[in-house]
């Protein structure tokens, strides 16, 4: 019998995202949220954002760090609408990517927890993407019985 458990390694990916695109618990939440709404208003956008630690910030960050683009400007009476940008959907798409069984980069040139000179956190968690991507493998390579 085998068991879904997509989120086993959550907290290692997460880990993983936020060093490599350097955005925030908070950034990464909203932007979760927002991957299945096609449009959104700054006011949907608000509606989320209140459950997360307050920054009347993170909107205009997201925008200014290219993971939130304008759909449609506002005019007159018609507010404007939202998009998550290309680079958005890429992360997202590797963070689900990941969460179904893709081994996480190894390299220090993709993956910057596996430098030289890191801190005693990126060692703990490249030894977890290590068990990590030895289970995957071995997941792939087990024969039914």
């Amino acid at each position: 019998m085998e068991i879904d458990d997509y989120l086993k390694y959550w907290k290692v990916i997460r880990y993983f995202v936020k060093a490599k695109y350097k955005i925030t618990q908070a950034e990464l939440d909203v932007l979760l949220f927002l991957r299945t709404e096609k449009y959104f208003s700054k006011d949907r956008f608000d509606d989320y954002n209140e459950l997360m630690s307050w920054n009347i910030k993170r909107f205009d960050k997201l925008k200014c760090d290219g993971w939130i683009e304008v759909f449609r400007k506002r005019h007159g009476k018609t507010k404007a609408l939202y998009q998550l940008s290309y680079k958005s959907q890429r992360m997202l798409t590797s963070i689900y990517e990941k969460l179904k069984g893709e081994p996480m980069p190894t390299s220090p040139s993709k993956n910057s927890m596996f430098q030289k000179n890191v801190s005693y956190s990126d060692k703990t968690h490249r030894n977890m993407i290590k068990e990590m991507n030895a289970f995957i493998k071995q997941q792939r390579h087990h024969a039914p019985e």
